[in-house]
């Protein structure tokens, strides 16, 4: 038989073995996944209390350099301090149940992939972890130290720094929740260029844009207007924009490289 007169192959189907879902089956799987993730967190959280102490002081450690000498973090709300090691122990949790909660992730989307597809939930799993981890560690050793260590400049003999914890931790949470998703550019970039939505070649094109519109999102979610904290905001995302790229060629088959 000549190639002129092959037969099609019709187009790779998603799997449907486990037979078409209705809305409500959706929504029960998506109520198994979310059981499953934060059964994950709860155990977490339980083997975070154990070693609650040593990781309020991990977490508060940053701070705790920036402040004056003799000065301490204060509370003023009676449950403040208990709901800080609610929330901590909360963080911890998550973070170590990261893998679980991404692999539910994963199955709940599993169905609707093709089967070449599905071959991806190691990487996934492993990718989306490693990301968040990054993410916490870049937070809690950069950017944040250098946040807090900027507010602490303006201590002088008429103003005296002496930071609420609730307000502190709240800066704490936002900047390593803003790191995480960050770190995740790369990733998506992965899954991305695997199902050929974008390109290296397309990602060079356009890093001008994306300079452009990572300063932006750096001036909104920075609490201070100077380009210094803005500039340790932005840093990671060019850099991992620039770590996607690279993704991306790699992913490509060697003809469109």
């Amino acid at each position: 038989m000549t190639a002129a007169t092959a037969p099609m192959l019709p187009p790779e189907e998603p799997d449907r073995s486990t037979g078409g879902m209705g809305f409500l089956e959706h929504l029960d799987e998506l109520r198994k996944r979310i059981i499953r993730s934060c059964l994950a967190v709860g155990v977490g959280m339980l083997a975070a209390f154990v070693w609650i102490g040593p990781i309020v002081d991990f977490v508060l450690a940053p701070t705790r350099r920036a402040l004056p000498p003799g000065a301490r973090l204060i509370y003023t709300q009676p449950g403040e301090a208990f709901s800080f090691d609610i929330t901590v122990a909360l963080m911890a949790g998550a973070l170590l149940a990261a893998p679980v909660i991404m692999f539910q992730v994963w199955q709940f989307v599993a169905p609707a992939l093709y089967a070449r597809e599905k071959r991806l939930a190691v990487p996934f799993v492993a990718l989306t972890s490693v990301g968040a981890v990054g993410g916490a560690a870049f937070s809690h050793y950069i950017v944040f130290p250098y946040m807090i260590a900027f507010f602490g400049t303006f201590n002088s003999p008429d103003l005296a720094f002496l930071p609420r914890l609730e307000d502190v931790f709240d800066l704490y949470t936002n900047m390593l929740l803003g790191m995480v998703v960050v770190f995740q550019i790369p990733t998506v970039v992965f899954f991305l260029a695997r199902m050929r939505l974008v390109t290296a070649r397309f990602l060079w094109r356009n890093l001008k844009y994306a300079i452009l519109i990572i300063f932006v999102a750096a001036a909104i979610v920075t609490p201070s207007g100077d380009p210094w904290n803005q500039s340790i905001f932005a840093a990671p995302m060019i850099g991992l924009y620039l770590i996607g790229i690279g993704v991306a060629w790699l992913v490509a088959p060697r003809g469109e490289r």
